[in-house]
């Protein structure tokens, strides 16, 4: 179908009211079917699944989080006043800092003490092309060519307080040895003016302990973050983790995982890191894992076709698989499940897009596209709550799949903060087993020699959770042009009272700027409800949460 034949679509549906398009209950015959199984618990979901990541990277900390005490734009001493008064709404779970491979080259001390002797680096980011024909220093006012280091420890920590976030900290392997990693734990969490690095910290503002749990041995240790063997990293990690002091904080250890795919690597990791023995697993709290699903369409994030659309979805789709895979290889050196996955890096990668300021590297407006490739990804982590125990998007502002896009006194909410505050009542609920049966939507994709390949994917799937006589199922309808009636079957209770929260558009490019930020926002409607059993109809191209007061 034509993106005319879409629009049309759609518009006629809308025309009639918001509830037609989300109605309740229609005489239809139901194409579809979901069953939520009450009885059938995967795990808690972990609230952490709700976390997010920064690093020093184009416009991410600087003008997205960071625009200084002195700033016109409203600030909490340097920090975004909109940006922290809409993360805080969100409840995050966790913040992962300073990188990414930022974090490959960053020395901590750098960002301590006072802003004006801070010294000046090389952003390691400077040197990186966008994906257009431009470089870097053709763009007036760049990315972050030089780190003047004037957002660091202290900071961060603040903003973590400020939003309710624990703090992640990724520390250097790469190119800094232990010492450096210790005194940064002491830096923040011994107690005040009890060693040398804990009364720094109170000389810069903070006298008691920040009390950070949270630990990254390394980033992305296959790459950037040194370009080891799985068995030298896992040396390395050993050497890092062999005595750690605590200061009465409970560390909770998080390895450098694999890229994607590769089991290779966590496997051949896990067998470097037993060589010593199996209590060697229990310094590790979580398995990291990044995955991208990359990037179709032309030259701009926001022009891809319908087929682009599917494909984009069904490469990000794969992270079930990779969870599935990953789990299954760290089983077998880990045989009580002591650690869990961490996917401390997700999302799509798209091009960059002309609309954003230039100069912010690899800057774009989320799209339709990308909040469904944020719910569908969400629902997998929720799928697998017994597996993932932290998930955080790339990243949080301005760059990659993030949920704020800001330049200067502008600010916008991207369709993955909506997803994000879609999910929210997921979160500490115990997920539970869902069913579902639905016509698969199909599309054509091109290989790697421009080859057409019929492919398909699934045409509706969700999560669901129940906590406190509430159960949450959200769903994602993947058809660029169908809605999904849906028979929703309850085993286990009594549906008494129903609600919906919809997000999707008539546009399948649709996106929130500056002009107009408002564009794309979810919209709520009763649902009929009663008994075991309600049909709902599925807006094509959707989000959907559905709340379910059970009796």
């Amino acid at each position: 179908m034509t993106k005319i034949g879409r629009r049309t679509f759609v518009s006629s549906m809308l025309a009639t009211s918001a509830a037609a398009l989300l109605a309740p209950r229609s005489t239809k015959a139901a194409d579809s079917r979901i069953e939520i199984l009450l009885n059938e618990p995967i795990g808690t979901v972990n609230p952490h699944l709700y976390s997010h990541f920064v690093e020093h990277l184009g416009g991410v900390v600087y003008d997205g989080i960071w625009v200084g005490k002195d700033s016109k734009v409203p600030n909490y001493g340097g920090l975004r006043k909109a940006l922290v008064d809409n993360l805080k709404k969100l409840k995050p779970g966790v913040v992962r800092y300073p990188g990414g491979c930022f974090a490959d080259q960053y020395d901590w001390r750098d960002g301590v003490g006072p802003a004006e002797k801070r010294p000046t680096r090389v952003n390691f980011w400077a040197d990186t092309r966008y994906k257009t024909t431009k470089t870097y220093e053709d763009l007036a006012g760049g990315p972050q060519k030089y780190e003047n280091n004037h957002f660091g420890t202290d900071e961060f920590l603040r903003f973590c307080e400020m939003v309710g976030a624990e703090p992640y900290l990724a520390a250097n392997v790469r190119s800094r040895d232990v010492r450096v990693f210790l005194e940064w734990l002491e830096y923040c969490n011994a107690p005040a003016n009890l060693t040398t690095w804990s009364s720094e910290r109170v000389k810069n503002g903070h006298a008691d302990p920040y009390k950070v749990s949270f630990w990254g041995v390394g980033n992305e240790s296959w790459g950037c973050g040194g370009d080891f063997t799985p068995e030298e990293y896992a040396t390395e990690f050993r050497k890092f983790t062999a005595w750690l002091p605590t200061y009465g904080v409970p560390l909770k250890l998080i390895g450098s995982g694999p890229n994607g795919g590769d089991v290779g690597w966590t496997r051949r990791f896990f067998q470097g890191l037993v060589e010593k023995g199996q209590r060697q697993i229990g310094k590790l709290y979580g398995w990291g894992l990044h995955y991208y699903c990359g990037s179709t369409g032309q030259q701009v994030a926001n022009e891809y076709s319908e087929n682009e659309w599917y494909d984009l979805l069904e490469r990000s789709n794969r992270m079930e698989t990779l969870i599935e895979d990953h789990w299954q290889v760290m089983g077998e050196f880990d045989r009580e499940r002591r650690v869990k996955l961490a996917v401390d890096e997700w999302g799509a990668w798209d091009k960059q897009d002309a609309d954003v300021p230039p100069g912010y590297l690899y800057a774009y407006a989320g799209t339709l596209r990308d909040a469904l490739i944020s719910a569908m990804n969400l629902d997998i982590f929720q799928r697998h709550a017994d597996k993932v125990v932290m998930a955080n998007p790339a990243q949080l502002v301005n760059t990659i799949h993030s949920l704020f896009h800001t330049y200067e006194d502008k600010f916008v909410l991207t369709p993955n903060y909506h997803v994000f505050e879609m999910y929210m009542p997921h979160a500490g609920g115990t997920a539970v087993r869902t069913q579902v049966n639905a016509p698969r939507a199909s599309f054509t994709r091109l290989d790697g020699q421009q080859k057409q390949i019929p492919a398909s994917l699934w045409g509706l799937n969700g999560s669901a959770s129940v906590k406190d006589k509430q159960l949450v199922l959200t769903v994602v309808n993947p058809h660029h042009n169908q809605a999904r009636e849906t028979e929703i079957a309850v085993r286990g209770a009594s549906v008494k009272a129903a609600e919906s929260r919809t997000l999707t558009s008539s546009d399948l490019r649709a996106r929130n700027s500056f002009a107009n930020p408002n564009a794309l926002e979810p919209k709520n409607a009763t649902v009929s409800a009663s008994g075991s059993t309600v049909t709902f109809q599925f807006a094509p191209a959707s989000v959907t949460r559905l709340t379910f007061a059970l009796s």
